[in-house]
Formats: structure tokens, sequence, C-alpha cells
């Protein structure tokens, strides 16, 4: 079903992107801004609280692709993906997959678990489930269970982030399995689409960026502090979660914690100073390619922005992607 995945997506993207599921950050106004712009847009499904909400926002994203596809069938917008869950924590993952398989959710990006009967369940209406794994381990595992295509988080990339270098993941991951690869990791810019391309992803997976974009739900602190940072600014620990990620190093510092001595502090306790609310509230992740994000624009912008650098890379290097639908009229290179 992999080959049928990419065959569903030929001719409906302005860009290879998936903009990834930001937790508390996606909500239907990005989502829908990310598809009608010509990529694919998704949210957790865990953002719509309480579990009805869910039911609401993905009838209301259907609608509103509908209405745009309406308006304007030169250029329809990109499929959506809802992020699921799949670990045994999540006492929601019946009651929303039930929800995503009476909305026909076209693409289901499924997180910390593989199992055969959540993508049995996807597959019975024709949609796809790729699954994010950081290591070959789950990676196989997942295909095993049913995934239609892998998204691999490699180094630098927001949340809950893998160690391996993008170019040693996607070349082993290669080696073995010919199906649809999404690569996440510090991708915020143009020609670091097309590098994915190059090194044999078929999209690109980008997160950071759009929590600087003023459809998503991130407050404005974070958002001015995500045009702020760069690269060095990115603190990649387990202290939060208990699971390795990549935070702001500012919003860690206002939170009492001295991220130069790290190992003082205790990950099964997670103990610092503050209570766990306002610890989840405050701390705030990133991926290490926001030093080209220095202001807060509409979606739409910043992938207008995105596709012109990706076509200058790409007429630069003379090169073509398969998925792209040349009726978006992508910018010439200057």
């Amino acid at each position: 079903m992999g080959a049928s995945l990419l065959d569903m997506l030929k001719g409906r993207l302005r860009l290879p992107v998936i903009a990834s599921p930001l937790f508390i950050i996606s909500v239907p106004d990005l989502v829908v801004a990310q598809c009608t712009s010509g990529i694919i847009g998704s949210m957790p499904s865990l953002n719509a609280r309480p579990v009805e909400q869910l039911d609401d926002w993905l009838a209301e994203i259907k609608e509103r692709l509908a209405a745009h596809d309406a308006r304007h069938p030169e250029r329809p917008a990109a499929p959506f993906a809802v992020n699921l869950i799949v670990h045994r924590t999540n006492d929601r993952l019946e009651e929303d997959l039930k929800l995503i398989v009476k909305h026909k959710v076209p693409i289901v990006i499924c997180s910390l678990g593989a199992r055969t009967e959540v993508y049995e369940a996807i597959h019975s209406y024709g949609g796809f489930g790729i699954h994010d794994v950081i290591n070959q381990g789950f990676a196989r595992k997942a295909v095993e269970k049913g995934a239609d295509g892998l998204v691999l988080v490699a180094a630098g990339a927001g949340g809950h982030a893998g160690a391996l270098s993008p170019f040693a993941f996607v070349q082993e991951t290669r080696a073995w399995y010919d199906g649809p690869i999404v690569l996440s990791g510090a991708i915020a810019h143009g020609r670091s689409i097309l590098a994915a391309e190059a090194l044999g992803a078929d999209l690109a997976y980008i997160g950071s960026a759009f929590i600087a974009t003023e459809e998503a739900r991130a407050v404005e602190e974070y958002k001015r502090m995500v045009t702020a940072c760069g690269a060095e600014d990115i603190v990649y620990t387990n202290l939060i979660t208990g699971v390795y990620g990549n935070y702001l190093r500012p919003s860690l510092e206002a939170a009492g914690i001295d991220v130069n001595n790290l190992a003082q502090y205790d990950p099964s306790t997670m103990d610092f100073g503050t209570n766990r609310k306002r610890r989840w509230k405050d701390i705030w992740g990133s991926g290490q390619g926001i030093g080209v994000i220095r202001e807060v624009l509409p979606a739409a912008a910043l992938i207008d922005r995105l596709a012109a650098e990706y076509a200058a890379a790409r007429a630069r290097l003379g090169a073509h992607s398969p998925l792209v639908d040349p009726r978006w009229g992508l910018p010439r290179a200057a």
C-alpha cells in the first residue's frame, strides 16, 4: 500500500512537505492554512479536548477544505493528517480512532507504539498510516505491523527527537525499505526540503517553523522566542518528560533549570522547583532549524517563502520532485 500513498499525493502538493503535528499548537486554522497553501497539514488528536471537540474539528477541517476546492478547482487543497498516540497510556485511543474512521482521515501519523489493529482500522476506509520512528528497530516493527510509510525523526528535530544523523538514518533505512519515507530534523528552509529528497526521502517534515505563525495556538512569548533563537539555543534532554527531546534554552532557564549542569537533576523525579503543570506550560520544544525563522508570519506566507527557496534550489541543481504539481506555479529562481 506504500506506493499507493505516493500515488495519492502526486499532483496534490505545492511542496513535498508534511507539516508535523504540534502538541497544543496545531489547530484547525493552522491545518486548513497549511493544506490550502499546498502542503499536508496535521494536528494531534489530543489537541482537541474533550474528545467531542475532535469530532467537531474533523468536520470543520473537511468542510473548509471542500469549500476551498469548490472556489479553487485549479488548485485543490492538499490532504490533511491526524497524529494518533498509540501508546497504552493514551486512554483516548479507541475513541479517537473511531472518529478518525468516521471522518475517513486521509493520513494518520502514528506515534509511540505500532499496533496491527490500528492500521487495519485506517486501511478499512482507504486511509494511509505512517509511523514516526527514531531508529531501525522501531522502523522495522512499524512496517511489520502495517505502516504505509515511515517518518524518520532524526537529530535536530523538535520535541521528542532522535539522535541519528539524517544521512545515516535515511541511508540505512533505504537499504531495506522502498516505501514512502518522510524525513524530520531541523528542516525550515526550501533548500533543506530538496536536500531531504536528495538523501532518499520522499517528503520533508516541518514543525518548529510553524510555531511562529499567526494561526498557531502558541503564546506570543513562545513565538517570539522561536524567532530570536538558533541551533545553539536548543537543548537535548530527557529531564522534562523522561524521553529525550529538544527544548528552547531560554524557556528552560526561565523555569530555573541550570542547562550547563543538567547532570545534577534526577529525570525520575523531574522536580525543578516548579509544579508539573507550570513546567509543561512554560518549557517549550523546538528543533534546531529555527535560525532562519526571524518573524511571525501567516502560515501561507511561510509556505510561499519555502516554495520560493525550494524552487531556487531546484533550479540551481536542475532537480525536480515527482510529487509537486506544476499547476501551482512555483516562483522562478531570481
